[in-house]
This record gives structure tokens, C-alpha cells and sequence, in this order.
């Protein structure tokens, strides 16, 4: 059974715009209709629904290109699939860190400055700014 985008979209509960990822040459169109829409076969939908569940873990298209090429390889197996969900969750782990990092500066710096309406010029959040940049307005 062949199905639309829009078909597809519904079902994956994804917007229309999934052509983005025929362009990525993540989904690629059976045969085209006599009218010309694009139609997909039933495994489209599982790689959509794939493709966005891991989005939502975090990997990138590349990322997700190299684990759906893992998937067609004959020699593959789950440690390398396993490898590389270790990698993106130390990227994360990170990303998690360094977004701490910044969040607590910024709440040091927010607490820094009162809510007197001072003028800029005398403001300590980008007299702090400026400081750590070694530069000046």
C-alpha cells in the first residue's frame, strides 16, 4: 500500500515538511502517482517515526544517517549501535554541565543588580560583561 506525505505526516504525527527528509535522503518515494504526488511505501512511516524518536534523544541527522546506515550493514551489531547512544549521552552530559555553568553565572550576575533603574553606564551586569571580555563600550 502506498502512501502521500500528508498520509505519512498524519500518521507520524509530524508536520508536512517531511520532504526535508527525502532531501536528507533519509526517506526516498516509491513511484509517483499519475498525478505526480510522491508515494511512499508503509516502511517510510517506520523511518520517519524513527527518525524523529531519535530527535528526541538528542542525535542529529548525521547521526541518525549513521545509525540507519548501521542498520542495513550485514555486520553491525547492537555494541555499535550501543557506542554510539554512549557518545550522545556524554555530548549531552556535557552540554548539561557546560548550560549549569552558564546558568549559575548568569544568576550570579542577575543578583548582582538591583532593580533601581540605574543607567547603563553604571550597570553591573555589563560592567561584568565587559570585564570579562577585556573590551569597554
Amino acid at each position: 500500500m502506498s502512501l502521500t506525505i500528508g498520509k505519512i505526516a498524519a500518521l507520524a504525527n509530524v508536520s508536512t515538511d517531511t520532504r526535508y527528509y527525502e532531501r536528507e535522503l533519509l526517506i526516498e518515494p516509491a513511484v509517483k502517482s499519475e498525478g505526480g504526488y510522491r508515494l511512499y511505501e508503509h516502511d517510510a512511516l517506520r523511518r520517519i517515526s524513527f527518525i524523529k524518536q531519535a530527535q528526541q534523544c538528542g542525535f542529529t541527522l548525521t547521526e541518525i544517517r549513521a545509525l540507519l546506515t548501521l542498520r542495513k550493514s550485514d555486520e553491525a551489531c547492537c555494541n555499535d549501535v550501543r557506542r554510539l547512544a554512549l557518545e550522545k549521552r556524554l555530548q549531552l552530559e556535557a552540554k548539561i554541565t557546560a548550560m549549569k555553568v552558564m546558568s549559575k553565572a548568569l544568576h550570579n550576575l542577575i543578583e548582582t543588580c538591583s532593580v533601581d533603574g540605574r543607567n547603563l553606564e553604571d550597570c553591573p551586569i555589563i560592567a561584568a560583561l565587559e570585564q570579562a571580555t577585556g573590551t569597554t563600550s
